[in-house]
Order: C-alpha cells, then structure tokens, then sequence
C-alpha cells in the first residue's frame, strides 16, 4: 500500500551516470514525496530505492551490501550520503 501511494506522486527514475545536478534534484523531489505522504522513517529507504533502475540499481546493490554489513540497519540518511557521494562527488560539492 505505501508504494502504491508513493508511485502515484509520479516519482523519477534514477538511473545513474554523470549528473550531479540531476542526483541532487532526484534526492529533493523523493523526499518532497516523502513529507507529503507523511513517510515513516523505516520507509524511506526502501521507497526511495525502489525507483533505482539501471547502473545506479547495480551500484546499489553492492553499496547495499557493503553498509549492510553485521545486519547493520540501512536508514534513508545513510544511504543519502551515499548516493551522494558516488553521484554528486566533493570536487563537484566544492565547486558550488
């Protein structure tokens, strides 16, 4: 039920690539829809990845396993950092 709620804000596909601008926008636009569904922490996370496709969707998985290492708890905020840093990269950050 929580998907079907958060697919019908029509959330963008992110598919990975070199595009800083575009990693940040996605990142804002998903937690947009997270505080207009009023998303519960636990579900953040696997929301916001379900809409990975392509090379991001492999990176993901191995950062996946990376983090999740000792059944560590992935939490959006960990993921977040990231994503960011993999696609919006410090020399990138530095230069705004």
């Amino acid at each position: 039920m929580r998907l079907e709620r958060f697919m019908k804000h029509n959330p963008k596909l992110f598919t990975g690539g070199y595009n800083p601008e575009g990693a940040v926008k996605w990142v804002e636009e998903v937690e947009i829809i997270f505080e207009a569904m009023g998303c519960a922490e636990e579900n953040k996370m696997a929301l916001g990845t379900y809409v990975l496709r392509e090379e991001a969707n492999r990176w993901w998985k191995n950062a996946k396993l990376r983090l999740g290492a000792g059944d560590v708890v992935i939490t959006w905020d960990m993921f977040k950092g990231e994503f960011l840093r993999k696609y919006f990269p410090a020399d990138i950050r530095n230069k705004k």
